[in-house]
């Protein structure tokens, strides 16, 4: 109707999921930026990561999860408290399946989708590695399992089908002011994003244990007109991690460092001067005040 205005739209869409089911892939590709780290090894995101979309009309607050899992010490505890959270102050859930998994994995998550008041969208991703006669029955038993969830088979890799998914959750964005300044695309600083490239070149470059026994701090983070100064230690549990994790003559720390520099520069859109140490924190992963340091805990 003429002179009547179109009233903006903002909500909180909250991803969950198993580990490696692409969860930080579609995040970046619904946002437009890698904000959270992607690799192919479980407890990728290990916090919860924001991730801002802004228009005239609205305003989408994405919000990415650490992997559901059974948790084995208080670290991965409090991963867990990050996902009920996400749960219970969503606009929109976006649950992530793919068509590897069983889909009767996390039996609690799914009862807890089923009481959700809020409209819930389920993603079954990956579908590029898979047929459609597999793609079809897996939403058959996801529409029986969630009757009023929307579904979409997509290949977020690919960015299939991701439109649609897009306009979805636009469409069932409640009306509302923006929640950020529209200047805003994260809720992390730069500081977070160095210290999560850090981990994501530590989960690529390093196998078993050591990946999982590292927490990475940023120590110093100097933003000069031309180049940041950044140093950064890497905490593990054992000293033969420190050995492994620095290498023969300090080859693999030199590696890592590289690797990390280089996508520092590629993000910050700035030179880096990076420096690693190493130090070693036998209970980091389960100790209350060491967490709280780390941001695992209020």
């Amino acid at each position: 109707m003429e002179g009547t205005q179109k009233k903006h739209k903002a909500g909180f869409v909250n991803i969950i999921g198993n580990p490696n089911v692409g969860k930080s892939t579609l995040m970046n590709a619904l946002v437009g930026e890698k904000l959270s780290i992607v690799t192919a090894k479980a407890q990728t995101t290990r916090h919860r990561i924001m991730g801002i979309v802004n228009t005239d009309d609205y305003q989408i607050v994405y919000s990415d999860t650490p992997g559901i899992l059974q948790p084995s010490y208080r670290l991965q505890q409090n991963m867990m408290n990050f996902v009920d959270t996400a749960i219970g102050d969503a606009d929109l859930i976006l649950y992530v399946t793919d068509v590897v998994e069983k889909a009767d994995k996390n039996v609690e998550y799914i009862e807890k989708l089923k009481k959700l008041e809020c409209p819930v969208i389920l993603v079954i991703n990956k579908i590029d590695i898979s047929d459609q006669k597999t793609v079809t029955g897996l939403m058959q038993w996801w529409q029986e399992q969630l009757p009023k969830a929307i579904i979409f088979p997509v290949s977020a890799q690919e960015r299939f089908n991701l439109e649609n998914v897009y306009n979805t959750i636009v469409e069932k964005l409640p009306v509302s002011p923006p929640w950020y300044d529209k200047d805003t695309f994260t809720d992390r600083n730069l500081r977070f994003f160095a210290s999560e490239i850090i981990r994501e070149k530590i989960l690529l470059l390093y196998d078993k244990e050591i990946p999982y026994s590292c927490e990475v701090v940023v120590e110093q983070f100097l933003e000069g007109q031309e180049k940041y100064d950044i140093n950064a230690v890497i905490y593990v549990m054992r000293d033969s991690q420190k050995g492994i994790l620095i290498g023969r003559k300090g080859e693999a720390m030199k590696r890592l460092g590289t690797a990390a520099r280089i996508e520092m520069e590629d993000f910050f859109q700035k030179k880096v001067f990076l420096s690693l140490f190493v130090k070693v924190d036998s209970d980091w992963r389960t100790s209350r005040k060491e967490l709280r340091r780390f941001g695992y805990e209020e």
